[in-house]
């Protein structure tokens, strides 16, 4: 068996391989060894013992890729169809304008999760501002950016996991 390391990619056995992840650190404990891991397609970071996770090989890990590359974009072609552009008459000319959700602001600390999230809002045509922001500086930010850009929508995301210094539970 092989030894799993900090980068491999993996998938876990119990939830029937259904997100690949990359190994961001192993904590080595009296237990064992866990994993803390980085999705890869999706914005989730989680835990795991080594035992519950399987090595995957490049076929494996490009056929999941397209995969999930095939879902967005079936995705968003149907939103495509149903926000399609619309003809305008006014006095002067006729005016085509996409219906559109206005500007959006978009904070994220994960630099590949802000550039996959970028190339979206970009390929349907959203107005879109997407800023890597580490968590920890976020709530400085957000209020001078939102002064600058003056979104519709603001967007922030990556705040789902637990403060243990601030949440003591």
């Amino acid at each position: 068996m092989t030894k799993i390391k900090k980068g491999d990619i993996v998938a876990r056995k119990s939830y029937g391989k259904d997100i690949i992840f990359y190994v961001k650190r192993i904590i080595k404990h009296s237990k064992g060894e866990t994993a803390i891991l980085c999705g890869v397609s999706e914005r989730i970071e989680a835990d795991s013992k080594i035992e519950d996770l399987e090595l995957l090989d490049k076929k494996t890990i490009k056929e999941n890729l397209r995969k999930q590359d095939r879902k967005i974009e079936e995705r968003m072609s149907r939103k495509e169809e149903k926000y399609k552009i619309r003809i305008i008459e006014t006095e002067e000319r006729k005016i085509r304008q996409k219906i559109a959700t206005g500007k959006i602001l978009h904070l994220d600390g994960d630099r590949r999760y802000s550039q996959k999230s970028f190339n979206y809002y970009k390929k349907l045509g959203l107005n879109a501002i997407v800023k890597n922001i580490p968590e920890y500086k976020q709530p400085k930010e957000v209020y001078r950016l939102l002064k600058i850009y003056n979104p519709d929508i603001l967007i922030i995301t990556g705040h789902d996991r637990n403060d243990k210094k601030r949440n003591k539970l």
